[in-house]
């Protein structure tokens, strides 16, 4: 009785986080395979990262209730990577990118991660989205998919052609969207039932219809767990070399941090807890990625919907997400045969459903009605990552807000005051830089030239140097080819 007392004290919210844990358990135990599968890896891999994500981030110090491990917004960049470079760089790669970001947190760099424009982080989802979705089509109708993302969407009309005439690929797709349908009509089921996650009730169901009404699908491949757990070899660093393997480092250190804490900024608003310490909680996915990258796992980042049904289930604590990296590891331990009987059509179903979610469909309509240059930005950045590949994509979309934000900032007025009489009085405010010069030089240069011309700078909050040297350059002109002088009047 003392000791129950005991243990009540130090850890009050133990029970309510005891039952969280297990919701975000069955939760992560499908994502965590089917990203792993996505990404062209062992599945157990998926289940490795999962396991790092709750017993060493979890432990960590940053976002208390915010839940870490494989997420469907990196699938993309880590197949483009296995692919390009091979699973052994895989490592390499992580590794890398959690020292960069354990820097960064060392650093106190992990608030300015919040100054990233929105519309470029949504663009960035966005494009994922749309590629993961593409990409998870191929597996769900026994298909090859091709491999740029252009590729993939130019390529569907024809997969679903040729899976009419074939019963392996038709059965594949029943299961895929049996699934997906599970997935949509699983809020609606009486709450007793909700109490399974949507997620492992959609893949246990396709499984269960896969063995009893034997449909020839592909399953998952099971390899265990020492045996797809592989550091990288010393040989795999010498690829440090090329120039494309650090701008894939980069990638990942960017994108899977900027999702971390954007998901972290959406998790602070699910509960009244305390908040997320933005250094700290990049120093932690940074810890989390090194290890990953030792084991040659799968990247960490926050996954939002793992951190929101540990908040929906009552979890008060770190000590729910550490122990759900407890159950992934007992579970990957004592049952992985089980994963051998999990269909990849199913799998697929789960990530096309995903992937969908990382469309902001809504956002992009408000935004339209209100900020159209904002709109734009995530059009162009999503289209970008279909048309190009994740890193160039996010960069284009990061050079058009940057442009997008210089032209919003210079705002610029001339207003003209011709009394008929005596010189012209022009006057100029706000911010005169070089992309509003031809705007404002024409408006100079239909100033009639037979007249003074006063023209009063003193408004100006800014004027750069090209502005500045055009202005100059247009009184000495037009001085010289009228009859009255132009005055400039500077700001003091």
């Amino acid at each position: 009785m003392t000791s129950d007392r005991t243990l009540i004290s130090r850890f009050p919210y133990l029970r309510q986080d005891f039952a969280a844990s297990l919701v975000v358990f069955l939760v992560a135990l499908p994502l965590c395979v089917g990203v792993a599968v996505a990404s062209g890896v062992p599945a157990e891999l998926g289940l490795v990262t999962g396991i790092v994500g709750g017993l060493v981030t979890g432990l960590m110090r940053g976002s208390s209730l915010q839940v870490s491990g494989p997420a469907a917004g990196l699938t993309v960049l880590v197949f483009e990577a296995v692919k390009e470079f091979g699973l052994p760089v895989l490592g390499v790669i992580v590794l890398l990118a959690g020292l960069l970001q354990v820097a960064m947190g060392l650093l106190r760099l992990g608030r300015y991660f919040r100054a990233i424009s929105v519309s470029v982080v949504e663009g960035m989802l966005a494009g994922i989205g749309l590629v993961l979705i593409a990409g998870q089509l191929y597996p769900a109708l026994s298909a090859k998919a091709p491999d740029s993302g252009l590729g993939k969407i130019a390529g569907l009309p024809g997969a679903f052609r040729d899976a009419f005439g074939d019963g392996d690929a038709l059965a594949s797709l029943a299961v895929c969207a049996g699934t997906i349908a599970v997935l949509l009509l699983w809020k609606h089921t009486p709450a007793k039932v909700r109490a399974v996650p949507g997620p492992l009730a959609a893949v246990g169901l396709a499984t269960l219809a896969t063995l009893a009404l034997s449909l020839p699908v592909a399953t998952v491949e099971v390899r265990g767990l020492l045996g797809s757990v592989q550091p990288p070899p010393l040989s795999a660093f010498g690829e440090l070399a090329g120039v494309g393997l650090l701008g894939t480092v980069v990638a990942f250190t960017l994108i899977a941090s900027a999702e971390s804490l954007f998901s972290a900024a959406a998790v602070d608003r699910l509960h009244s807890g305390p908040r997320t310490q933005y250094n700290r909680e990049l120093l932690a996915q940074g810890v989390g990625n090194t290890v990953c990258g030792l084991l040659g796992a799968l990247p960490i980042t926050a996954v939002i919907v793992r951190s929101a049904a540990n908040v929906q289930a009552g979890a008060r604590t770190k000590a729910s997400r550490v122990l759900h990296g407890v159950w992934l590891l007992l579970f990957a331990a004592l049952l992985p045969d089980v994963l051998a009987h999990i269909p990849i059509p199913a799998l697929a179903g789960i990530l096309v459903h995903a992937g969908a979610k990382l469309i902001p469909v809504r956002a992009l309509a408000a935004l339209w009605r209100e900020h159209r240059g904002e709109a734009l930005v995530l059009a162009v950045t999503a289209v970008s990552i279909v048309a190009v590949s994740m890193f160039e994509g996010v960069l284009i979309g990061l050079a058009l807000a940057v442009v997008k934000t210089a032209w919003e900032a210079s705002h610029v007025k001339l207003e003209v005051v011709d009394k008929g009489a005596g010189p012209v009085e022009a006057y100029l405010a706000g911010n005169a830089t070089f992309l509003r010069l031809p705007k404002i030089l024409d408006s100079l240069e239909s100033l009639p030239q037979d007249r003074p011309v006063r023209l009063d700078l003193s408004g100006l909050h800014h004027l750069d140097h090209a502005c500045r040297t055009a202005l100059e350059n247009w009184a000495a002109r037009h001085s010289a080819a009228g009859t009255e002088p132009v005055t400039l009047v500077m700001a003091a």
